[in-house]
């Protein structure tokens, strides 16, 4: 898939406010700090679309745009973040999961995930919840560039070991780098398939 426009649609501050469902919807979420907001310009070929920024919690809001006038790409404020109050944590959570559960048209969800680190019990359980709510979703590994292949390699095989002690079925994973300009070719493929499965 070629990316020809891709064009801020609205900042929504619940599922209430976002663009009508009329069209398929593709979320990106993870930990803060894992590097979704560069990942987002990466496979949108734009340096700027998605806001990045060293400070984790920047993204507050559900951010929509829309890809080729085709479908849309989902910014979801990140999760885990521990400089915050318990108010804000627990109006994120709400505004997150109710979107995710809401949400019509939501093809898949990118979950992003740190390749550099062991399994976090905060990204599983997450998983597990999409995964009980019936929400399609596909893992993406962040930050390739931080590691060698053969390490890539061995996080991976880890991460899906680990996962194997819950999941009958693994999801779909991609291995993505931002710097060096990995993985988004795979990713848009990916949406490219199931957006001509939609349309049939």
């Amino acid at each position: 898939m070629q990316i020809k426009s891709a064009e801020f649609v609205i900042s929504s501050p619940d599922v209430s406010g976002c663009p009508a469902p009329d069209r398929p919807e593709y979320a990106f979420i993870g930990r803060s700090n894992v590097g979704k907001s560069s990942l987002i310009n990466h496979i949108t070929n734009r340096k700027k679309l998605a806001k990045t920024s060293s400070t984790p919690g920047k993204t507050q809001l559900i951010n929509h745009f829309v890809i080729n006038d085709q479908w849309y790409l989902v910014d979801l404020p990140g999760y885990g973040w521990a400089q915050t109050s318990k108010v804000n944590k627990a109006a994120w959570k709400k505004m997150i999961n109710t979107y995710l559960e809401e949400r019509q048209n939501l093809a898949c969800v990118f979950v992003l995930v740190d390749i550099r680190h062991e399994p976090q019990k905060i990204d599983l359980d997450f998983m597990r919840w999409l995964g009980e709510e019936g929400i399609p979703f596909s893992i993406a590994f962040t930050k390739a560039d931080k590691l060698g292949k053969t390490q890539t390699q061995s996080n991976v095989a880890s991460y899906k070991k680990v996962m194997k002690n819950t999941w009958e079925e693994l999801p779909p994973t991609f291995v993505t780098s931002s710097a060096e300009k990995v993985g988004g070719k795979e990713i848009l493929e990916f949406i490219g398939r199931i957006n001509a499965e939609i349309v049939g």
